[in-house]
């Protein structure tokens, strides 16, 4: 199945097709969608009109209704998700953060997603996020248009690394750079907070070398794989073929991420552009399980 194509009645076949090559227990994916439905579908809507944010045309292939969009990832065989929120503005993240709770509460399998904006109060309500049981967050520096070395954040950066809690962090200047994208804030906090457990989100595309920089210095850095080696991405930003040797050497962490739902080809096709980079069954099985497991669920 390849980009571009609609999701079909066997997709689910072709997933559990992919388990089976590479003795997958099942998926944990680090970074999928789930949101309030009115803010979902401003969401859907950005998309659709191809914002500036966005780049290009993205349709968006699971246009389903929450429980069937939960449907499909069991089906898919993931046994662990998340509900990847991000504040656009000051005001919205508490909010967002209470929403979460409450559908992770009722989504067993979803795992209590959190985020901030560089807001006064934002070191309490991410303090207040992580005492009732956050365990990963999202900080979306493109969409949110801010500066992660703002004063008002380094508190929080200091109270995740503290608490060891990830933060999937979409700082990396793709589809389209913003103000504050690319990897040297992100290399600034990190040098004030080096035990911070950062996933950059799209493994940082297009500085995908830059961020493996960062990986190779700091080991609580992770990278996951949303949207990356895909056909569509492969056609705008390509992965570097000479940077495979890294990636490998950097298979404990790297993550399975998607962007499900709001993605613009089938979810199979995301796994199958992360089996054609041929760096074997063992790398296949940590990035899509292994790692995530570890990271999120104690697996040994």
């Amino acid at each position: 199945m390849t980009s571009g194509a609609a999701p079909g009645a066997g997709e689910a076949e072709l997933v559990a097709a992919f388990r089976a090559r590479h003795g997958l227990p099942g998926l944990v994916d680090v970074h999928t969608h789930f949101m309030p439905d009115r803010v979902l579908r401003k969401v859907w809507a950005y998309f659709d009109a191809a914002g500036p944010l966005v780049g290009s045309e993205w349709p968006i292939t699971y246009r389903e209704e929450e429980g069937q969009r939960l449907a499909r990832l069991r089906e898919f065989g993931v046994v662990a998700f998340t509900s990847m929120v991000y504040p656009h503005k000051a005001g919205m993240a508490e909010w967002l953060n209470g929403w979460a709770a409450g559908f992770a509460a009722r989504t067993p399998d979803c795992l209590h997603t959190a985020t901030f904006f560089p807001e006064p109060g934002v070191e309490a309500y991410v303090r207040r996020a992580v005492e009732d049981g956050a365990r990963v967050f999202k900080a979306h520096v493109q969409v949110g248009a801010y500066d992660p070395t703002d004063q008002l954040l380094d508190p929080v950066w200091g109270l995740l690394a503290e608490a060891r809690v990830p933060v999937v962090t979409h700082c990396g200047s793709g589809p389209a750079p913003g103000k504050h994208t690319g990897p040297e804030p992100m290399a600034r906090v990190l040098a004030r907070h080096p035990r911070l457990p950062l996933v950059v989100a799209h493994l940082g595309m297009p500085e995908y070398a830059e961020f493996m920089d960062l990986a190779e210095r700091y080991p609580e850095v992770r990278l996951d794989t949303t949207m990356a080696f895909t056909d569509f991405s492969e056609r705008q930003v390509p992965f570097p073929e000479s940077e495979l040797g890294r990636l490998r050497d950097l298979g404990d962490r790297v993550l399975l991420g998607s962007d499900f739902p709001n993605i613009p080809y089938p979810y199979v096709h995301q796994l199958e552009s992360i089996e054609r980079l041929g760096l074997g069954s063992e790398w296949v099985r940590a990035v899509c399980h292994g790692n995530g497991a570890r990271l999120f669920l104690g697996a040994a």
